[in-house]
């Protein structure tokens, strides 16, 4: 569901920017309240999984679409909405600039409706309730899918009213909303069923992974910390560079039904906004479709898998040193 520039005009984007900054600025300052350094390889590997299972586009039967993972859903229920949100734009910034997917003008758009309702909707009005008395297999289960479900359809239905208010004549609202919201409706059924596994697999190994779940839990877990990080790791690389050559090759939600309402979904947009934002993207994207230029290899959708997902990790792991986003024992002692 990632939107290209050409959806959405430069008040808008900017408009999105904003909003996804000012939360983004929240975020950091409630991580670093937290101070909790435990956090830090949890970001980095869950980051490298979201971004590594966003490439395993699955088949949705029957409509000739496909759908892949958003992420920010899982990633609030281990880390909470504060870092969870932090790591999904860590995750959407590699995207866009070492592969050139979803525009970077559009960017504030794409933290927005990815990162933001499964992160905060996702974890404070549905999953943080449900975990309420403590977690069992039904109720993470029940989480997953109903916090899915939910934050794709409105990340959907942000993303038609945001044509909207752009004027994209192509995407008429009701007939474009029509489209968008049933296919990601499945979409967020399947998110749903992936994003139980893995919550009930970290439930299992290692329950004080999970957010608001770990403290309350009676549970010792099967294996420890280092372990589980490392199965994650190892999950995140197999997905990146060997099952990503297995991924759907048919258009995502967003560019099906824009295929289905505009007869394309590839729409052209002139201006010195757009020009700048390509012309940045175009210098970045070392790897744009996740491909070596100018090669359709298998080979480079492995580099990619693996090479992508080890950026992230890097960003998001430099970003928590960066932000300071736990202190040294004495100077918490100061601050207290």
């Amino acid at each position: 569901m990632h939107m290209a520039d050409a959806l959405v005009v430069p008040a808008v984007a900017g408009t999105m920017y904003i909003l996804s900054t000012a939360t983004a600025g929240l975020s950091v300052k409630k991580v670093r309240e937290e101070n909790d350094p435990k956090k830090i390889p949890v970001m980095g590997v869950m980051g490298a999984f979201v971004f590594a299972t966003q490439m395993l586009n699955f088949t949705i039967p029957g409509t000739g679409s496909s759908g892949h993972l958003c992420g920010g859903m899982m990633l609030s229920a281990m880390l909470g909405p504060y870092a969870g949100f932090l790591t999904m734009i860590g995750v959407l910034l590699v995207q866009c600039l070492l592969f050139a997917d979803g525009g970077l003008m559009a960017l504030g758009c794409n933290v927005w409706n990815m990162a933001f309702y499964g992160c905060f909707v996702g974890a404070l009005l549905i999953w943080r309730p449900i975990m309420k008395k403590g977690a069992t297999r039904g109720k993470i289960i029940a989480a997953s899918i109903i916090g899915c479900v939910l934050t794709l359809q409105m990340g959907a239905l942000s993303v038609s009213l945001e044509t909207l208010i752009s004027g994209i004549t192509e995407l008429p609202f009701s007939v474009f909303v029509a489209t968008m919201q049933p296919i990601h409706l499945a979409i967020g059924f399947v998110e749903g069923l992936i994003t139980a596994a893995v919550l009930v697999f970290v439930n299992e190994a290692r329950p004080e992974l999970l957010w608001g779940v770990g403290e309350g839990s009676t549970s010792e877990g099967k294996l420890g910390f280092k372990p589980t990080i490392a199965v994650l790791a190892v999950a995140a690389a197999i997905c990146g560079g060997i099952v990503s050559l297995f991924a759907s090759a048919f258009p995502d939600g967003l560019e099906w039904s824009m295929e289905k309402v505009a007869g394309t979904a590839e729409l052209e947009a002139a201006g010195g906004a757009y020009d700048a934002a390509s012309g940045i993207q175009e210098a970045t994207s070392l790897l744009p479709d996740y491909a070596f230029k100018g090669s359709e290899s298998a080979l480079g959708t492995s580099f990619s898998g693996i090479v992508g997902a080890l950026v992230v990790v890097l960003v998001t792991v430099g970003a928590c040193y960066a932000f300071r986003f736990f202190r040294k024992k004495s100077e918490s002692a100061n601050v207290a």
